[in-house]
């Protein structure tokens, strides 16, 4: 194969181990015992090069539930049982490259603007799964004619290569690489002897018969009119040719079976199709990358939300996300509420204020996904939005105790930002959840105002979420911090998180109505108190003091 069958990156490559892939393709095509050959080979795939770490983000963006949860490819009546390890690895570690992000973009942009192209893409993706299925004998079937898996693994294979050579001639994106593999494989002598050998299964003679029907509809007799034999074939002989070559083999001490024959003929032309096989294994992760993102497109449409391929601009242009939504909650079952964040460089802190279950959290979350996605060169959760390429994702909103935890909360807080500064390169997005809330308010407002301070200098697209509302306020009214902005979660009139974000820092966390709504107020107590009395009467000699 001169270029590679590659559809994830602008400069094709092959991107698996093709000998380790090509012996382990040559030991399923004889035994069908592969197991997981395809799952393994892509495991190991190399993929394009990338200044994202996963351990800074993948835990607490839930990376692994997005991918089986959000990335979905439904085949007929059922969803197919997609890579889920090799996305993980492919969202986690997005190109640096701005070509290979591009590359990508124009791909989805073709699917979705012309609807046959995704169905070809399909019906490929399909035939794919089935040659998996065959090579790797899926089921643990017992397989009965060895030849017939065989030439079913070839002609599914031929299948892929006509339909890639005809339905994707007129694509305009890294689509059209396709056709000119399909075309390309067409014009070499190993497709001519495939072409043949299936030809030759399928069509090894016409036999014309007269049948007779009588009166009660059944067949009362028939005879064979004409036997045309396949001449043109090179891999059909005359019937004198073939019993002469038996005979001489017999002769000869040799016993062939016909089956034999067969094979030997069917290993000829595997053979000289090794190449392109293991393409088949790379070609079925990229297929899934791609129908993936339409099928969480196509989730989010039919949950009246909108996704989009985001314009990238200069991180000194403005930040302006429309109609951003958390991709996690839509696969919960619940439908999020869209909100907008415009306004301010995106090489800029952002300082997000408001109640407790008022979205801060989700928000950042769907931040974290927009950069993920749209580096990868896929859809991100917004009807429209603008964001600037960052070297890194670095997410803190999960904070679990530990049972070998040797500092306080003071002290574990502190560990976090220093970690955060020993992994943080510059230009990175940095995305913190309630900074320094385990620590008093005089000591964790020196400690805020510091990191804000030094952040400030690695030119970051922050989000820090916090409750030091009269600090927050102070910020922002003396503008000590340059590029530092501020937003807050937006209220209704019953003093109700609308679950929008607004400029400006929030006058109250609203720990009274939080409290009030989740039933934490003296009276609600008292009454839990009350019941619980009631529900464990002790007896009289039990009964406490």
């Amino acid at each position: 194969m001169a270029i590679p069958l590659d559809l994830l990156h602008d400069d094709p490559s092959r991107t698996l181990d093709y000998e380790a892939t090509k012996l382990a393709l040559t030991l399923a095509f004889a035994g069908g015992t592969a197991g997981g050959l395809f799952a393994d080979a892509l495991d190991k795939a190399t993929l394009a090069p990338s200044t994202f770490n996963p351990e800074e983000f993948a835990n607490e963006l839930f990376l692994s539930r997005f991918v089986t949860q959000c990335l979905k490819v439904r085949l007929g009546q059922h969803e197919a049982a997609l890579n889920a390890r090799h996305l993980c690895r492919l969202l986690s570690r997005p190109p640096t490259d701005s070509n290979t992000i591009q590359f990508r973009r124009l791909i989805l942009a073709e699917l979705v603007r012309a609807p046959g192209f995704r169905d070809a893409l399909l019906s490929t993706y399909r035939d794919v799964c089935r040659l998996r299925s065959l090579l790797e004998n899926a089921g643990a079937m017992r397989v009965f004619d060895s030849n017939r898996r065989k030439l079913d693994i070839l002609q599914t294979f031929k299948n892929i290569v006509d339909r890639s050579a005809t339905a994707f001639v007129s694509a305009s994106s890294g689509l059209r690489r396709l056709s000119e593999f399909g075309r390309g494989f067409q014009a070499t002598e190993p497709y001519r002897a495939l072409a043949d050998l299936l030809q030759y299964d399928a069509r090894l003679a016409t036999v014309s018969l007269r049948v007779g029907v009588g009166a009660d509809g059944c067949i009362n007799g028939f005879e064979i009119v004409s036997i045309n034999e396949e001449t043109k074939n090179p891999f059909v002989n005359s019937v004198w040719r073939r019993w002469l070559a038996k005979f001489e083999l017999f002769v000869r001490g040799y016993r062939f079976s016909d089956s034999e024959v067969l094979a030997r003929l069917i290993d000829s032309v595997f053979s000289g199709l090794e190449d392109e096989l293991a393409g088949m294994v790379q070609l079925l992760g990229d297929l899934e990358f791609y129908l993936g993102a339409l099928g969480f497109r196509d989730t989010a449409l039919a949950a009246g939300l909108e996704v989009c391929l985001p314009d990238f601009v200069a991180p000194t242009e403005a930040r302006e996300l429309l109609g951003l939504f958390n991709p996690l909650l839509l696969m919960s079952g619940v439908v999020p509420i869209p909100c907008n964040i415009v306004g301010g460089a995106l090489a800029s802190t952002v300082l997000v204020t408001g109640p407790n279950s008022g979205g801060k959290t989700r928000l950042l979350q769907s931040l974290g996904w927009t950069q993920v996605l749209g580096q990868c060169g896929l859809f991100i959760p917004a009807a429209s939005g603008q964001i600037a390429l960052a070297s890194g994702l670095v997410a803190s909103l999960i904070e679990e105790a530990k049972a070998d935890q040797a500092e306080g909360r003071l002290g574990t807080e502190l560990m976090r930002i220093r970690g955060l500064f020993e992994r943080l390169p510059p230009g990175a997005m940095v995305l913190l959840d309630e900074l320094c809330s385990g620590t008093n308010p005089s000591e964790g407002e020196q400690i805020f105002e510091l990191v804000v301070t030094m952040l400030s200098q690695l030119k970051p697209q922050a989000f820090i979420t916090t409750h030091f509302l009269a600090f927050a306020k102070r910020l922002e009214q003396t503008q000590k911090i340059p590029s530092l902005s501020f937003i807050q979660v937006e209220l209704d009139p019953n003093r109700r998180p609308t679950y929008q974000f607004t400029p400006g820092v929030a006058q109250s966390s609203l720990a009274g109505h939080t409290a009030e709504r989740l039933g934490v107020t003296g009276d609600q107590l008292l009454l839990l108190i009350e019941q619980n009395i009631r529900k464990h009467r002790f007896p009289p000699t039990l009964a406490p003091n």
